[in-house]
This record gives structure tokens, C-alpha cells and sequence, in this order.
């Protein structure tokens, strides 16, 4: 049987190649908190994937941040409109170890580098030129290199399942599901 991580990796290599921009785009869904357990979702991009799971970065303070701290399960959904397909995927999530969200954070351009620094991620903001000014006092801060702010990191989500959907002529859409089952996985058909 096919492993959905390569499955996946052949999916996302054919939106590489068609989606105008961000085939690493995906919709991230999380729970508010245990109290109130309302739904919360947002756009995030995927920076890697392997068998470990898929890997984003956010501000560990954010709503987002927070709320996988809190309850650390989440769905991923990416949607591939050129190409008429989508991936969903759930599981767990953890924390990405901090020579990964180093060695990613490295690689970002000097200005995303300094907004991790300045922005108070889902705080209100008074101003614009509040923002603007901490980007300011960050650039001086930090003229050469910037490290990676301590509460900024990665996630990874490592799926307990993740659904292959293909769009079909009259709404005949084709589903797999792959459930992991151990060391391995199982491969279900699922009707439109």
C-alpha cells in the first residue's frame, strides 16, 4: 500500500508547480480552550513535512500559539484549487525542538526576523505606527544577525489520519483515508 507522505509529497510537488501562490497554504483549526470549545481557524504555511509530521512557526503567544499549548490537537486542510484537490489531515501537535525552529528562523528574510521580535502576535494595536516603531527599535536592537525570539517556535503535527480528495464530474468526488493503524496505515474508500 502507498505511505500518505508520499502520496502527499506527489500532490504537493504537481501544486507546486500550478498554484500561483503559496501551495504550502493550509487552513489550521484549533479549539478556543476546554471551557469554551469553539472552533478557531486560520491560513498558516506549511514549512516542512516528513513521517515525523507537518511543520509551522508562529509566535508561541499568539491565539493560535496558545490554544495549541492548551489543547495540543489540530486539523490542516489544504486546498488546491488549480489542481481540484484537497488533503485534510488531524492529529496531535507538538512542539518543534529548538535547533529546528533555529535553523528554520535563519532562513527567513532579516524583516520577518524583526516582525517576530516587534509584533505582539493577536494583541490589540493602538496604531499602526506603534507596530512601526518597535520594527524600528528592533532593527537598531539587532544590526547584524537576529536570533530567534524564545517565544517564537515551530509545530508539528504528527496526523492519526489524513483524506485525499479529488473533485469529479457531478459531485462523484473521489476519497481516500488513510487511518494510521501502529507502525503503519490502513486505506479506506470514503463516498462523496
Amino acid at each position: 500500500m502507498e505511505n500518505p507522505f508520499d502520496r502527499f509529497a506527489a500532490w504537493f510537488a504537481d501544486a507546486s508547480l500550478s498554484e500561483p501562490n503559496d501551495p504550502n497554504a493550509c487552513a489550521l483549526a484549533t479549539v478556543a480552550t476546554v471551557e469554551a470549545p469553539r472552533p478557531d481557524v486560520r491560513i498558516v504555511l506549511m514549512k516542512a513535512f516528513d513521517a515525523r509530521g507537518f511543520v509551522f512557526y508562529t509566535n508561541f503567544h499568539s491565539a493560535k500559539g496558545q490554544q495549541l499549548q492548551g489543547l495540543p490537537h489540530a486539523c490542516l486542510d489544504f486546498h488546491w484549487k488549480s489542481r481540484r484537490r484537497q488533503v485534510r489531515l488531524s492529529g496531535p501537535v507538538a512542539p518543534v525542538e529548538a535547533a529546528e525552529a533555529d535553523a528554520y528562523f535563519a532562513t527567513r528574510p532579516r524583516e520577518s526576523q524583526l516582525s517576530a521580535w516587534a509584533s505582539l502576535q493577536s494583541q490589540t494595536l493602538d496604531a499602526r505606527e506603534t507596530f512601526e516603531a518597535r520594527l524600528a527599535s528592533e532593527a537598531v536592537r539587532f544590526p547584524g544577525a537576529v536570533p530567534r525570539p524564545p517565544h517564537w517556535g515551530g509545530f508539528r503535527l504528527l496526523p492519526d489520519w489524513i483524506e485525499f480528495w479529488e473533485d469529479r464530474v457531478g459531485r462523484q468526488h473521489h476519497r481516500e483515508r488513510f487511518d494510521r493503524a501502529g507502525d503503519g496505515w490502513t486505506l479506506r474508500l470514503l463516498y462523496p
